[in-house]
């Protein structure tokens, strides 16, 4: 017979749970609290809360270097952005945002953090109908700053071919909570002994990553990414594409483009690169099993990358102290 536990008999058998816990995270916020949590076990959401059981918000993930969060107002905007699209009534301004999470990234006690933003429909019910909710909730996430991929892995990364159907043009636009797609692609990437994988539409365009955005460098020295009508528009790759820019001559690039990428491009592309918060300016070494380029991280893709970390711990513009 399965026991009904009482108040004092749950938080017992909670406590006797912690070994199943993270113990990487460090703050949330909580709206429906009105306060910071510190201790993992207690970071919660309402099992009815439409996040939960329908995939209804829409989150940020960035990241906090050296006692600074770092390009929070780009993110910040594409949250608005995000929410504004699904139509989400949103009682925060964006400053008030940014003060919420600042507050709960020191009251996570960490110089480097990862730090993750959602928001809610809210609880009200099991059912889709998104007007049986209370109202949007808030919550912050501060957890652990995993090392990037090229500083764990310097001779670059495999990528391979997903089957996972591209998502439409909206929801690619969007970066709701609602994420089955990408955790098939990186399902795909595990099962195959792969890092990443990508997408291509139904045209053979390439896409995106599972939770990434991919790029090429041509024969001809261009930097090319996919237009923005089929893919996230990835914070760090607008800023790779920005700092890209800026360094034409130094990197030995004659061009910076948005485009369609045919998969015969990227076949024969001089580099591949993966970009996003996580893994930041990656090499890809192999696609499909196919070399590229040499085998190891290009001129290109290794000088953005420098050029990134550097932007991420010593721009102080983009940078906002803790």
């Amino acid at each position: 017979m399965t026991r009904i536990l009482d108040k004092a008999e749950y938080y017992e058998a909670l406590e006797g749970s912690r070994a199943a816990h993270h113990n990487g995270y460090y703050a949330m916020f909580s709206s429906l609290l009105r306060g910071i949590i510190t201790d993992p076990l207690l970071m919660q959401v309402p099992i009815d809360d439409h996040l939960v059981h329908r995939g209804d918000g829409v989150f940020e993930t960035f990241k906090c270097v050296g006692g600074a969060v770092y390009n929070m107002g780009a993110h910040l905007d594409r949250f608005e952005r995000s929410a504004r699209l699904l139509d989400f009534d949103m009682p925060w301004s964006l400053s008030e945002i940014g003060d919420i999470t600042l507050d709960t990234v020191r009251a996570s006690g960490k110089a480097d953090r990862s730090v993750r933003l959602m928001l809610s429909r809210g609880p009200g019910s099991f059912g889709v109908n998104p007007y049986d909710c209370v109202g949007p909730q808030l919550y912050v996430t501060v957890s652990e700053l995993k090392r990037g991929f090229m500083d764990l892995h310097p001779e670059g990364a495999s990528l391979g071919t997903s089957k996972v159907a591209a998502k439409l043009s909206f929801f690619a636009r969007v970066k709701n909570c609602n994420y089955l797609p990408n955790v098939l692609m990186k399902k795909e990437a595990v099962d195959m002994g792969l890092d990443f994988v990508a997408g291509f539409d139904s045209e053979g365009m390439l896409t995106e990553g599972a939770t990434e955005n991919v790029g090429i460098v041509t024969p001809g020295s261009c930097l090319v990414f996919p237009n923005l009508d089929g893919i996230l528009c990835g914070t760090t790759m607008m800023r790779v594409i920005e700092l890209a820019k800026d360094n034409m001559r130094e990197i030995g690039l004659q061009r910076v483009d948005m485009r369609p990428i045919p998969k015969e491009e990227v076949l024969a592309a001089q580099e591949i690169l993966i970009v996003g918060t996580t893994p930041d300016v990656t090499s890809v070494r192999s696609f499909d099993g196919k070399q590229v380029g040499n085998g190891r991280p290009g001129p290109v893709g290794s000088q953005l990358y420098e050029l990134l970390m550097d932007d991420i711990r010593g721009n102080p513009d983009l940078r906002t102290a803790i």
